[in-house]
């Protein structure tokens, strides 16, 4: 938190498997311009993980269906209970469909949307024309087996372990700057809480559902991309594409060298990308 006076907020929205946490070099930098706050989006970080519910499955009680809808809501909702004023949302990863999702449902009360590195969601079914022919033939058994708990849990487990968090954090961070012990543990301990498979099952088998650009077709807020110049799993030649395309797309920033998670790889380049597509200084 900072500058109580400000007209406007900031809401900072992780990506899948990370929390508040990962805006450790950001939150401090933008709370001296703007009340800054971060969440964790259900079945993450410190939040609740309920059961997951997937289509077609008996409702359970206190169960949910994982998804942009219900994370945007909860996004909006948090922005109506506690930060009460306007506000604009930074998203990393599919906390980026997140933020476009909660811009939809806030309406003239989000004043901005940033976009990290926005998940692309590449495996929806809306996406198949742009994967490998041989994927369509697999795709019918790969939904019918990541439905099944066990399995789920099972892949959790192998991932939820500190070496290969590590090996995965290597490729997201090109650079290596900021792999560290501290960055391991926030994302390990919250994987060793008794729901955390949940929300992972959940995402795995969101197969339909929004996409970004979708979402960005008749968006009102101004859209501003911060992309890593060498992320590994979402496509820079998208990001540029959508910048060229996308109406209320305004800026693209890229940050040399960086990976998926540029605000953690690269925070006093991103906090300055950051404060500009924020307003908060000027060019």
């Amino acid at each position: 938190m900072g500058n109580a006076d400000a007209e406007e907020a900031v809401l900072l929205i992780h990506g899948f498997g990370a929390n508040t946490n990962h805006w450790r070099f950001n939150q401090p930098v933008l709370a001296e311009q703007a009340p800054t706050y971060a969440i964790d989006l259900l079945g993450f970080g410190r939040s609740d993980q309920p059961r997951a519910c997937l289509k077609d499955e008996p409702v359970e009680a206190d169960a949910v269906h994982y998804g942009f809808d219900l994370w945007g809501q909860q996004v909006a909702d948090f922005c109506d209970a506690v930060v009460q004023r306007p506000v604009r949302l930074v998203g990393n990863s599919i906390g980026g469909v997140v933020a476009l999702r909660a811009s939809q449902l806030l309406g003239e009360r989000c004043r901005g949307v940033v976009l990290i590195d926005c998940a692309q969601r590449l495996m929806d079914d809306k996406q198949l024309a742009t994967q490998p022919a041989w994927m369509a033939w697999i795709r019918p058994l790969l939904k019918t087996m990541v439905r099944q708990r066990w399995l789920s849990t099972a892949l959790f487990r192998n991932a939820a372990r500190p070496g290969v968090i590590r090996s995965v954090l290597k490729q997201a961070y090109p650079s290596g700057a900021n792999v560290d012990d501290d960055l391991v543990d926030l994302l390990f301990e919250p994987t060793q809480r008794d729901g955390a498979t949940e929300a992972f099952r959940g995402f795995i088998n969101l197969f339909d559902d929004h996409l970004a650009p979708q979402l960005m077709k008749d968006l009102k807020a101004p859209v501003d991309l911060i992309w890593g110049e060498n992320d590994p799993w979402e496509p820079l030649a998208e990001a540029e594409s959508w910048s060229e395309s996308i109406a209320c797309v305004r800026s693209l920033t890229v940050i040399s060298r960086a990976g998926h998670c540029p605000h953690d790889e690269a925070p006093h380049t991103t906090n300055q990308a950051l404060c500009r597509a924020l307003t908060f200084i000027k060019d």
